[in-house]
């Protein structure tokens, strides 16, 4: 099998990066190991950037995005039972951000795909990159059983923290930065109308608290949690009151219930790999880097990548200049760096570590009160949150 580009996995990135070279007039191949369903119900981001809408748009993957999707122009900071607006809009001249679960981004871009794009495999494991560094980059993969090769041009891994691609890239030329945070997230979906129609994030002495939403009838919910803590620790009646405590405001506000359909625990982690490409080896989103969640950056991050490379390689076939691509890493890495530096802020601004000192306790005090007082921070907040330039 030969193809120019060959794409390793089909999360949001690799299937938005096959739709732009697609319209681009450029041939890939997705490899998937997943099933079709596995990819279309894996519950992961929510918040689409400012700029991460235009691209969908763009790319004729925004329509179902604008209709079902929920446009927010702020976001509300709880501390000390008080509430604090950031009107997201009016510090950015007009950036907004939408929430649409990453579930339908897939389903909306596998459907573009199967419909007149290049081949989408699925239950396609990728087993190896070989020979990045040369002319011809080949994956190895197995597929109905059989094992096949997939010869390319070049390689872009869109596979995750766990997948093949960034095994590929030499150990000696290598440079790791990592953190680990000592607390998790326990989320849950609920059968409930949001209790606000933006997203709600309350740093609490016993622990952050963010409420979210998928939809105007599904709540997504999350708790702070100690590092390892187990989903089925949790009763959802013990969850409820938990979140009712450090949600709570002193203005009578209430927070909505319903039943409870899906629990689980997301560990945080700050994560660089540098370079993000060797050879004609191309990492992208979580192969590269991995955020807390609390910037809501994951996603948009992958997307900065994929179009990053996608304009590249157009790049390099209009002009027969290589200069883009062989910029790849260092440009997204600007952005990568910046979006670190955000969901880093946010992280520790909202959650209470443990063995922090009543000096820890008052920085973050002064952090909010300083966002919550000032137009100047409250711009620098909502420039990031919003999403910083693509590429």
């Amino acid at each position: 099998m030969r193809t120019t580009v060959g794409i390793i996995g089909a999360g949001p990135a690799g299937l938005l990066l096959a739709r732009l070279l697609h319209r681009a007039g450029v041939d890939a191949v997705v490899l998937e190991s997943r099933d079709r369903a596995y990819v279309e119900h894996r519950q992961r981001a929510g918040i689409l950037e400012q700029g991460t809408a235009d691209v969908l748009r763009a790319a004729g993957a925004g329509e179902r995005m604008d209709r079902e999707g929920l446009r927010h122009d702020g976001i509300e900071l709880r501390f000390d039972r008080t509430r604090h607006r950031v009107d997201l809009r009016a510090r950015t001249g007009g950036r907004s951000v939408t929430v649409y679960a990453q579930t339908e981004v897939c389903k909306d871009l596998i459907a573009l795909q199967l419909k007149d794009g290049g081949p989408l495999l699925f239950e396609a494991q990728a087993l190896a990159v070989e020979g990045a560094g040369g002319e011809r980059p080949r994956v190895r993969f197995r597929h109905e059983g059989r094992e096949d090769v997939l010869e390319c041009d070049y390689v872009v891994g869109c596979d995750g923290f766990r997948g093949v691609a960034r095994a590929a890239v030499p150990a000696a030329v290598a440079r790791v930065s990592e953190r680990a945070y000592p607390y998790a997230w326990l989320g849950i979906l609920a059968d409930a109308p949001p209790s606000h129609d933006e997203l709600v994030y309350a740093r609490h002495d016993r622990g952050f608290a963010l409420l979210s939403m998928r939809s105007a009838s599904v709540s997504r919910l999350y708790l702070q949690v100690p590092a390892g803590t187990r989903a089925e620790e949790w009763a959802d009646g013990e969850i409820w009151s938990e979140l009712d405590r450090r949600l709570e405001t002193d203005d009578g506000w209430r927070l909505e219930r319903g039943p409870v359909t899906r629990k689980s625990v997301t560990p945080m982690r700050s994560f660089v790999h540098e370079p993000m490409c060797h050879g004609r080896l191309f990492l992208a989103g979580d192969a590269a880097h991995i955020v807390p969640p609390t910037g809501a950056k994951g996603l948009n991050l992958a997307v900065g990548d994929v179009v990053t490379f996608a304009r590249a390689l157009v790049h390099e076939r209009e002009t027969g200049s290589p200069d883009l691509l062989d910029a790849y890493s260092a440009t997204c890495l600007r952005r990568v760096w910046q979006a670190e530096r955000f969901s880093y802020d946010m992280t520790t601004l909202l959650h209470p570590a443990p063995g922090a000192t009543p000096f820890d306790v008052g920085i973050q005090r002064a952090r909010l009160a300083r966002i919550a007082s000032s137009p100047a921070a409250q711009t620098d907040l909502a420039e990031a949150y919003t999403g910083f330039p693509l590429g």
